[in-house]
């Protein structure tokens, strides 16, 4: 804080929105996880585990999904740095009679964090499961979208 006020990093002193930079930050080994989750009703979670939805696997749809969006997130959210991702893995399994659990784990070797790779990830993929079972399940909330891990280690 100066004199009173929070000094934003994506705003300028004219109040313009800038992408930090970080060009005299080192390169550290970066990772990041998140997990969100989308409700279903008992039918749609059976029709998942059954792999009977007809627009095809959800699960593997899904995490398909979540890949593409980390690769991407830089598209998506304008201030955002593009990065050079050196892995993402994303996993969606059933939670029985409840719904669907997304998570994600994004690495990279760069001078910026993962973070928001990874939750576009999973919210990517959790958008993904509403589009594939919206025919069948009128009901769906997607929530507790959250990072849970973040690390940096120096090389």
């Amino acid at each position: 804080m100066k004199k009173g006020k929070l000094t934003l990093s994506h705003i300028d002193k004219q109040d313009r929105p800038q992408m930090v930079d970080v060009s005299g930050k080192p390169d550290s080994l970066r990772a990041a996880g998140a997990q969100g989750f989308i409700t279903l009703n008992a039918a749609t979670v059976e029709l998942i585990g059954q792999n009977k939805i007809r627009k095809g696997n959800v699960l593997r749809t899904a995490e398909l999904a979540g890949i593409m969006a980390a690769k991407k997130t830089s598209d998506a959210i304008p201030l955002c740095h593009p990065l050079k991702i050196s892995k993402v893995g994303v996993q969606a399994e059933v939670i029985k009679g409840k719904g669907v659990m997304v998570r994600s784990a994004v690495t990279c070797i760069g001078p910026t964090g993962v973070e928001m790779e990874a939750l576009h990830a999973v919210a990517v993929a959790l958008l993904t499961v509403y589009d594939m079972c919206k025919a069948v399940d009128k009901k769906m909330i997607i929530k507790d979208i959250k990072l849970v891990e973040k690390t940096k280690t120096s090389l």
